[in-house]
């Protein structure tokens, strides 16, 4: 997946009111820090700190307020992470469509945001056309390092608060086993520091617990990395994932 426009560079100072952040930009006209758009609205753990590098997009959108999107930030080890985490579902769907998640790779027709459960929820895909049920696959993206070993490549977590939506999901997913369906829970990757997954039981044990109970239904747990760069990313590698 490549990004539309070439990204600029920045300096973050702050990022702050969820979904803002100021930013240096040295090619700007003006001494004046860059407001721009911080598409995530999670706690952002370990990726938004004061004077680390930030890589941006621009929108040619006249109606748009802020013409600039947080996109890739790079931390103090090199590591880079991708937080526009509205760029997981189109990572996944290039993947699928290309089939280069194996056990995956048997279904030809690839559905987006279906309804589903009987807790209103829409599914990232809805994988047919294989001889194998049809399969629903949630997909969650994963930023979260644990950096208490000071050491490049670690333990990645999901999510990074407690999270009640990413509770529903799992209750959904047995549920589509329970219905004779195959669901796979696909965590996304969006950090080069991360080389395994797991529930963040630390901050959400109902989901890490929920997790567990999911696995034991028949749920499958995928964790697949991605290449990243300020050109593109690719999902590369299927990582271990443990609960």
């Amino acid at each position: 997946m490549q990004f539309s426009s070439s990204l600029c560079r920045g300096q973050l100072i702050r990022r702050y009111k969820r979904f803002l952040a100021d930013v240096i930009h040295p090619g700007s006209s003006t001494e004046a820090p860059l407001t721009i758009h911080c598409p995530n609205t999670g706690k952002m753990t370990g990726c938004a700190e004061p004077g680390w590098t930030v890589y941006f997009s621009t929108s040619d959108n006249q109606k748009r307020k802020y013409a600039h999107t947080w996109e890739l930030v790079e931390n103090r080890r090199g590591d880079l992470i991708c937080v526009n985490t509205g760029r997981a579902n189109p990572l996944v769907a290039e993947a699928l469509a290309q089939k280069r998640i194996p056990s995956l790779a048997q279904y030809d027709d690839i559905k987006a945001e279906v309804r589903y459960g009987n807790e209103g929820s829409r599914i990232d895909f809805l994988l047919s056309g294989g001889d194998e049920p049809d399969c629903y696959v949630e997909v969650k993206s994963v930023t979260l390092l644990d950096e208490t070993a000071g050491e490049p490549g670690g333990q990645g977590y999901f999510p990074d608060t407690e999270s009640v939506r990413a509770q529903k999901h799992v209750r959904e997913l047995i549920d589509c086993v329970h219905h004779g369906h195959r669901a796979v829970l696909l965590f996304c990757v969006l950090h080069t520091g991360i080389d395994r997954v797991s529930p963040a039981q630390h901050l959400d044990p109902v989901y890490a617990g929920l997790v567990l109970e999911a696995l034991t239904a028949g749920v499958e747990c995928q964790a697949w990395k991605a290449d990243i760069s300020p050109e593109g990313m690719t999902l590369i590698e299927q990582l271990p994932f443990a609960v």
